[in-house]
């Protein structure tokens, strides 16, 4: 007799902190409304209710930071530099790093791709599995040399010594994920950061998914910089915060230059100004900082390992229950029982194209979740096993401007708010939809490749200042005017 999948234990009983949205009810297609599954959090988490209680409690004191005489000036000011002390003890920064507050994780590469200057030929040492958002930057600042996705934790690190030792050019910075965001394996960051100094390189770690799921220590780690997001971390302010050294940075020419950046400017000159402001140009979000550092205070008062926790039972929970689907087939880069993996899963869906999938999973059961390449796309490509002339295809209809042909697959991911009973909803959707199929006619967009219900009866929730996009050209909806 086949034995009854095991229940995880629930996010009541850890009492973890309550999200904004927990109770939300969404539209199906057909108009009835169903209360919301969230499994998306590895794209943008929804804010802790702490979280909007803190900065609700900062807005009636804010004012610009800095120079201000004004009392809501100054306690804004420190706000800000509180928010920085935090960061800073929450990723375990050592005295001579500094915490710059930037917009996200994109924005923390960029700036630091901008502020290194390597060697003449050195290169900087990365994988295939990289965000796009730690890949991209880079070939800014010289040459990538990307290694490819690894089958385990002992094979990575043997890859990244090989290269580092045989490497025809110097290695001046190792940059790798701590997490990846596609199939939520956990990297071995300070095995990589040990063997990057035994040659001298630099170790850079894109912490965006880490950050939420995992407990990091940049000193006991020895990794040299860490860049997160807000978004990621419960606090979707518009923060995110690079953590790097004072020598990497202290004489950096400024990726933004303005007000706030400098100390002094004539007409043909400027004195830019020490760290962090030389890059924090502009009127900072100090809103963006409370949040950030809020939301990091509370995962360390829950604790990341008992988070941890928690999202192996969940992950266990859905590996078990997704063997009842043999129409479903799960991504992994690494398999194991000692494999540490957050709250991803990533499948794909016999004769369903995935974006047909996370429609259906949205329109007729209340579920949501990405599809698509995860800003990723050499490893998706790897996880699908497309070859060049497949991948040539897609170029070449890219550059007709047919989206559509765009592989991909589809995407769960948890975090904090996740129920056992939200994996039940999605397995007991993915079992109807691969057994009966969908239950409404689609249509798909020929430029984009998303799918919606030819009979779609839901609407959008108004809010006040912002146009009704049903009402207006539909230019407007795309930036156009």
């Amino acid at each position: 007799m086949a034995t009854a999948p095991t229940r995880a234990a629930s996010p009541a009983a850890l009492q973890l902190p309550l999200l904004a949205g927990h109770d939300l009810q969404v539209p199906l297609a057909g108009g009835e409304l169903r209360p919301y599954v969230n499994l998306d959090y590895a794209a943008s988490t929804p804010a802790m209710e702490r979280v909007v209680d803190a900065v609700n409690a900062f807005l009636p004191w804010y004012a610009s930071v800095h120079r201000g005489a004004g009392f809501p000036s100054q306690v804004s000011t420190r706000a800000h530099e509180a928010a920085r002390h935090a960061i800073a003890g929450f990723v375990g920064a050592r005295p001579s790093d500094h915490v710059v507050f930037v917009r996200n994780t994109t924005e923390a590469l960029n700036l630091l791709a901008s502020c290194l200057e390597l060697a003449p030929g050195h290169v900087v040492l990365s994988t295939a599995v990289e965000h796009h958002a730690n890949m991209l930057p880079w070939r800014r600042c010289a040459p990538v040399v990307a290694l490819q996705p690894p089958p385990s934790p002992e094979a990575l690190l043997e890859e990244v010594r090989a290269a580092l030792e045989v490497s025809k050019r110097p290695v001046g910075v190792v940059s790798i994920t701590g997490a990846s965001n596609v199939t939520g394996e956990v990297f071995p960051i300070a095995e990589v950061a040990r063997l990057a100094h035994e040659h001298g390189a630099k170790v850079v770690v894109d912490a965006a998914q880490l950050a939420p799921h995992r407990a990091i220590d940049m000193a006991a780690s020895d990794v040299d910089c860490i860049a997160l997001s807000g978004h990621k971390m419960y606090a979707p302010f518009g923060a995110g915060a690079l953590v790097a050294p004072h020598a990497w940075l202290c004489d950096a020419e400024p990726m933004l230059a303005g007000g706030g950046a400098v100390s002094y400017v004539t007409l043909d000159d400027v004195s830019w100004a020490a760290l962090p402001d030389r890059l924090e140009a502009g009127s900072p979000n100090v809103v963006g900082a409370v949040a950030l550092a809020t939301a990091a205070t509370a995962l360390q008062d829950v604790g990341l390992d008992r988070v941890a926790a928690h999202e192996r039972e969940l992950c266990a929970y859905l590996d078990e229950r997704l063997r009842e689907l043999p129409h479903v087939h799960p991504l992994r880069l690494w398999d194991g029982e000692n494999v540490d993996r957050l709250g991803v899963c990533t499948f794909t869906v016999d004769g369903l194209d995935h974006a047909l999938a996370a429609a259906v999973l949205s329109a007729e059961h209340g579920i949501g979740v990405r599809h698509g390449c995860f800003c990723a796309h050499p490893y998706i490509v790897h996880l699908l096993g497309i070859g060049d002339e497949e991948s040539n295809r897609v170029r070449a209809a890219l550059s007709r401007g047919e989206h559509h042909s765009i592989p991909g697959a589809v995407r769960a991911s948890f975090g904090l708010g996740t129920t056992p009973e939200h994996i039940d909803r999605l397995v007991d959707a993915l079992t109807e939809m691969t057994t009966q199929g969908p239950r409404l006619e689609y249509r798909e967009d020929p430029e984009t490749g998303d799918f919606t219900p030819v009979d779609d009866r839901r609407t959008f929730p108004a809010f006040d200042g912002l146009p009704d996009l049903d009402t207006t050209r539909t230019g407007v909806a795309c930036g156009q005017f």
